[in-house]
C-alpha cells in the first residue's frame, strides 16, 4: 500500500510534510483531518491519543505519529536527495539542527497564544497575560532564527529541504496571532517568500485550502479519516 498522511487544516504544521511529500515524488495518500471538530474524540485518539496531526500510515500500515519522526521517515526514503542530502555529510546535520530548533523552540513559542486562542472560560486578565507572555517568546525565537538564516536561497543551501518545510506550516502562525512585526525579519520574509513560491509548497497550501491542484502525479487522492480509522485504529484495551 501507499503511506498515507494525515494532516491538519485549517493552519495546521503538517502542511510542511504534504509539501515534502509532494516534492520527494513517490506515491502517496493524504487523509485530511478538520482539527477543530474531527480531532478531539475517541475515534481520532485511536489513531492518535495525542489527538493532533501529523499521522503516517506506512506502506506496512504502522501508525507513526510526530513531525520529526515522520521527516526522518521521509528522508529515509528520499533516494534521489530532493529534500535531503547524504547522511553524515555537514549539510545534513545544519538540516538536522535546523528542523529541530523550529520543532522545539520556535513552535513551542506559540504555544501560550493557541491556549488563550482556545480557552473556554471567559477569564480576560488570564488570556491577556498567556499573550503577553506567548508574543515575547514568539519575538525571541524570530530573534534567534533570523541570526540563523545564512546567505542562501534557503535554510541549508541553495534548494527546499526538510528544514524549509518544517518551517513553512508554523511560521504563518506569526500573522493568525499578531505576534511580531514582520518587517523586523527580513532574512525570514524573504526566505518565506521563496519557500512559498516552490511548486510542492503551493500545491500542499492548495490542497489544505480545499482545492484539487494537478501536482506533480505522486498523489494517489485522499483516504476518507472514517476509513483510516476503522482500518489502522489501535485495539481497545480490555
Amino acid at each position: 500500500m501507499e503511506p498515507i498522511l494525515l494532516y491538519g487544516f485549517p493552519a495546521g504544521s503538517s502542511m510542511g510534510l504534504v509539501a515534502a511529500f509532494e516534492r520527494v515524488g513517490q506515491p502517496y495518500r493524504l487523509c485530511r483531518v478538520d482539527m477543530l471538530t474531527e480531532m478531539k474524540n475517541d475515534a481520532y485518539a485511536s489513531i492518535n491519543d495525542r489527538q493532533e496531526t501529523p499521522v503516517l500510515i506506512t506502506d506496512e500500515g504502522r501508525v507513526l505519529t510526530e513531525t520529526m519522526a515522520i521527516a526522518a521517515w521521509l528522508e529515509a526514503r528520499d533516494t534521489q536527495r530532493r529534500i535531503s542530502f547524504e547522511p553524515r555529510t555537514p549539510q545534513a546535520d545544519r538540516m538536522h539542527q535546523l528542523m529541530a530548533f523550529v520543532n522545539t523552540g520556535f513552535t513551542a513559542a506559540f504555544s501560550p497564544l493557541w491556549v488563550a486562542l482556545e480557552m473556554a472560560a471567559d477569564e480576560p486578565a488570564l488570556k491577556a497575560t498567556l499573550r503577553e507572555f506567548g508574543r515575547k517568546a514568539v519575538a525571541e525565537r524570530h530573534d534567534r532564527l533570523e541570526a540563523m538564516i545564512a546567505d542562501t536561497d534557503f535554510l541549508v543551501g541553495d534548494g527546499l529541504t526538510l528544514a524549509d518545510t518544517t518551517l513553512i506550516g508554523v511560521a504563518r502562525w506569526a500573522e493568525f496571532h499578531q505576534a511580531i512585526d514582520g518587517a523586523a525579519y527580513p532574512k525570514l520574509a524573504e526566505l518565506r517568500l521563496r519557500i512559498e513560491a516552490d511548486p510542492a509548497v503551493r500545491y500542499a497550501l492548495a490542497v489544505e485550502d480545499g482545492e484539487q491542484p494537478a501536482g506533480s502525479g505522486a498523489c494517489l487522492g485522499h483516504v476518507p479519516l472514517i476509513e483510516v480509522i476503522d482500518r489502522f485504529a489501535a485495539p481497545a484495551q480490555s
